[in-house]
Formats: structure tokens, C-alpha cells, sequence
């Protein structure tokens, strides 16, 4: 199947691309700022003990360093976390165990011209999506994705429909250029560790608090650095996301198209209508059943 990526999709893909050199630019730059204040940081310290050695200075020379320390640590915490999706509430299906469905998906797979999914999971909605476990070195190294399948989205449509959706949903996956999301979707998980996941950095500023009345000092000079860092990180965090979001709409729009190919254009107007049905249907059953708990 060949399905051309739209010239909006292209123009909106590059843009979103330039968004994510922006950010690595800016990036190392404050990394090499972060790199430059340690050492100087630290050589600063050093020439002050060194010109008077006695216990003050060797407290400003170890506050100094660690200050620097603090501040690069800040900056590249981000690289040894990593998002797991919880698959508690989903019930992972073999091929052994519903052969008809995994026949359809092989046929979709095969018809989009992608990979098969990691692993298959059932749950309750009325949906289908794709899902992965990620890390910093995910955008570098190729990744197996899971395929996540609504038994309400089963129940309430065709076999026709079905296929409709999990082509939609191979879609987004079959073009090179979709990997533009993905990178995008780890330039916010980055940004999102150093604006909000700093919990480390909070209990570590705690027990360098309890070593010393002067650990007040170097704390206060490391946390105004952040906060700057922070300040610029935010205004990243929005110049990247609005070219990501009209670059997902032509995204939606090519794996609507791709959908259609695979399945027929009727099959996926249906199949939009019958799931927002099925899901108005669900909800109301959920809400009906949450106020009768008491």
C-alpha cells in the first residue's frame, strides 16, 4: 500500500522537527553551562583554600563544588528514568487463544506495511490504541509497541469496523516520519522530569541542609539556577508542543486515510459513529452504577 503523506503533513512535520533541534540545541547549550559553572565552581573554591586553608574555605570550596554538582545532576537526572505503562486492569491474549483476531490483525499489519505488535492486551473501553514502555534511550533504540484493543469496541462493531480502527491505529506507525511523535513525546517526557519529577533533588537539598548552617548558601545559589533553567525549559515545552499539535492533526489524517485504504472509507465513517454510541452507552452505564455504591 503506498499512501503519500500530505504537503501539510510535510510542512508541519519539518517544523516540528526544527522544534526538536531547538530544544537539544538549547539543551546542551545549558549543559555546557552547567558544565562551565562547576568547573569554575570548583577551581574558584580551590584557589580560595589554597590561598587560606582552614575551615571556612574548605566549606565554601566543597559548598561550591557541590553546588555545580547539584545543578549537572539537575540536568541529566532525566537519563535514568523511565515511564512503564501500568497493565494491571488489561488481560494480555495469545494467538492461541483468539485465533480469528489475530489473523485480523496479521492482515492489517500486513496491509500497512508495519510491524506486529509486541504484545496484545484486552481491556473494558471502547477504543484501541498502541502503547510502549520508554526510557531516554528510546530515542535511539528501535522499540517493540503494544496493542491495547477495547472489548467494547469489539462487541459494538463489525468485523469490518474492527479492522477499520486497527488500521487507523497501524497507521500512525507505517510512515518514517510518525517517529516525529515519538520524539516529541520524549522531548516532553524530558522536560516534564526536570519541571515536576524532582523529588531526588528535593531529599538531597534536605540532608545537605542537615550537614551545615552554610549548606543555606549554596542550596539558595543551586535553586535560583534551576528555576532559571526551568523558566527557559518552559518556554521550550510550549514552542514544541504547538507545532507537534497541528503536525497531529495531519497525523490523525493520514492514519484515517491509511484506515480507509486497508478497509473502505464506509467501514470507518461507521465505525467513528458506533463507538462514540457504544462509548455514550458504556459511560452512562459506569455513572448509573457509581451512584448506587452508597
Amino acid at each position: 500500500m503506498n499512501v503519500q503523506v500530505s504537503t501539510n503533513f510535510r510542512k508541519h512535520a519539518r517544523k516540528t522537527i526544527l522544534s526538536i533541534v531547538v530544544f537539544a540545541v538549547t539543551y546542551v547549550i545549558l549543559l555546557l553551562l552547567a558544565i562551565g559553572i562547576t568547573v569554575g565552581f570548583t577551581l574558584l573554591g580551590l584557589l580560595m583554600f589554597t590561598a587560606k586553608p582552614m575551615f571556612l574555605t574548605a566549606v565554601l570550596c566543597l559548598g561550591l563544588l557541590a553546588t555545580g554538582l547539584t545543578i549537572l545532576f539537575f540536568l541529566l537526572k532525566f537519563v535514568f528514568a523511565s515511564t512503564k505503562v501500568d497493565t494491571g486492569h488489561l488481560t494480555q491474549i495469545y494467538e492461541s487463544d483468539e485465533p480469528q483476531l489475530f489473523a485480523l490483525i496479521h492482515e492489517v499489519v500486513k496491509e500497512v506495511d508495519t510491524s506486529f505488535p509486541k504484545k496484545i492486551f484486552l481491556s473494558h473501553d471502547v477504543n484501541a490504541s498502541v502503547f510502549y514502555d520508554s526510557s531516554f534511550w528510546s530515542m535511539f533504540l528501535p522499540i517493540k509497541k503494544n496493542l491495547q484493543i477495547g472489548v467494547g469496541m469489539v462487541n459494538a462493531g463489525t468485523q469490518q469496523e474492527l479492522k477499520a480502527i486497527l488500521a487507523h491505529e497501524f497507521g500512525h506507525f507505517s510512515q518514517k516520519s510518525m517517529k516525529v511523535g515519538s520524539y516529541v513525546y520524549h522531548v516532553n517526557q524530558i522536560i516534564y522530569n526536570m519541571l515536576y519529577k524532582n523529588e531526588s533533588l528535593d531529599n538531597m537539598f534536605g540532608k545537605w541542609g542537615n550537614i551545615s548552617g552554610y549548606s543555606a548558601i549554596f542550596i539558595g545559589i543551586s535553586m535560583f539556577i534551576i528555576q532559571q533553567i526551568q523558566h527557559i525549559l518552559k518556554h521550550l515545552y510550549e514552542y514544541v508542543n504547538l507545532n507537534y499539535l497541528a503536525l497531529s492533526r495531519e497525523m490523525e489524517f493520514h492514519a484515517d486515510e491509511i484506515a480507509a485504504h486497508v478497509a473502505g472509507s464506509q467501514a470507518l465513517a461507521d465505525s467513528l459513529l458506533r463507538l462514540g454510541f457504544a462509548n455514550h452507552a458504556l459511560n452512562n452505564v459506569l455513572t448509573f452504577y457509581d451512584n448506587k455504591f452508597s
